[in-house]
């Protein structure tokens, strides 16, 4: 099969979207079809020989972040030289309401086209304002995805419908096979905390850990804060008491395989994310690499949690409490046998979320509306049941 996949943000500096569709073309790649990815990205950035840089993108505040959109008639024509080399019998764009390549991509598309939605939020203006110039194109998706429940509901609040919910993959053995590292790792009386990811956003809930940290190591004061993902690390540390200063390391974005290290040799990764996540991915990582796990309760990180046979896999506090979230630190610290229980219940959920899993999901997706062409009927309410081996033209 011939699978074009869109991203609207720049792989310049990757985020979950971006690397949601990496690790999908990979996998794709790997089940024998040819795949293409068109992605915002200088041209002289070091990407996978399966995708295709459409130019430098611009920084623009969207959904609580900085996103790196691309847009514009040079764009646009990029888009269009992609489609008519491609030859894609489907095109799979992800967040098409976003004013970026996803745009100009479902503008310019004749191929059956597959949308996945990742945003989670129900009350934007901007899709409010997007949706009525945009309809006549959003009416090419035959098969829609979303992410997660809230990713859903931001589908049927502001385009209607409904859209198949198809969660994030993670390549749950590469994490569940990672070495723990000495360096990383805590012992008796002085254990390791994580998080990850961007510093400067406050949303990532970097700012929540850090006034929750003093309380923490007055309970346990050999604690250590491992923080990994990009940003102003100086600036942030400057932020910080003194005390927090000396107990927490920055180590920067590291490597795929570094990260997952990192997650290994967690006494407990912590997840204050504030809001603005549809689904967690983070938080499938942590746990197949086989890390307790200690999050916000927003809604999208407890169905990530409490989905499993077993009930709960993580702890959680509440959002954007320092307080609360320092109390159930110290209190899941204070309890190893809750956190071995709890590193165990994380491992058998994360493996619903594994690549080999959703897809097969997707390419049923892709099986569905490539078979039926240009009247394929629109796929959203009923979960495809996954079919192995689907294989087309190459």
């Amino acid at each position: 099969m011939r699978i074009g996949l869109v991203s609207p943000y720049s792989f310049d500096v990757p985020g979950g979207v971006q690397f949601h569709i990496r690790d999908l073309a990979e996998y794709l790649v790997r089940a024998g079809h040819h795949v293409s990815v068109l992605a915002p990205a200088d041209e002289g950035t070091e990407l996978p020989a399966h995708v295709v840089p459409a130019g430098r993108a611009v920084p623009i505040r969207y959904n609580g972040s900085t996103a790196r959109l691309l847009f514009g008639p040079v764009a646009a024509a990029k888009v269009s030289r992609w489609l008519e080399e491609g030859d894609f019998d489907v095109v799979h764009i992800h967040e098409p309401l976003v004013p970026s390549l996803s745009v100009l991509a479902l503008w310019a598309t004749s191929a059956p086209v597959v949308a996945t939605f990742h945003t989670s939020n129900v009350r934007s203006r901007a899709m409010q304002a997007a949706y009525p110039l945009l309809r006549p194109s959003i009416e090419k998706i035959h098969g829609r995805i979303a992410v997660s429940e809230d990713a859903r509901r931001t589908v049927t609040t502001h385009i209607g419908g409904d859209a198949v919910v198809i969660p994030n993959g993670v390549d749950t053995a590469a994490f569940a096979r990672a070495e723990r590292v000495d360096a990383w790792s805590g012992g008796p009386g002085r254990p390791t905390l994580v998080f990850l990811g961007r510093i400067d956003e406050p949303r990532k809930g970097l700012p929540v850990l850090s006034a929750a940290m003093p309380r923490i190591l007055a309970a346990v004061p050999g604690a250590r804060l491992l923080v990994v993902g990009p940003g102003a690390t100086e600036a942030a540390r400057a932020r910080l008491p003194e005390e927090v200063r000396a107990a927490t390391e920055f180590l920067g974005a590291l490597s795929d395989e570094d990260k997952a290290s990192v997650l290994a040799s967690a006494g407990l990764y912590i997840a204050p994310h504030t809001g603005g996540e549809s689904f967690g991915i983070v938080l499938v990582e942590a746990m197949a690499a086989g890390a307790p796990v200690l999050a916000s309760d927003l809604a999208a990180f407890q169905r990530v949690l409490d989905g499993g046979p077993s009930g709960t896999a993580g702890a959680t506090f509440a959002t954007g409490s320092p307080e609360d979230l320092a109390d159930r630190t110290v209190e899941l610290l204070g309890d190893p046998a809750r956190l071995r229980t709890l590193a165990t219940l994380g491992r058998e959920r994360a493996r619903a979320f594994d690549w080999d899993v959703v897809a097969e999901e997707i390419l049923a997706v892709y099986e569905t509306v490539s078979d039926a062409g240009s009247v394929a009927p629109l796929v959203t309410r009923m979960r495809p049941r996954p079919t192995r081996g689907l294989r087309g033209r190459h």
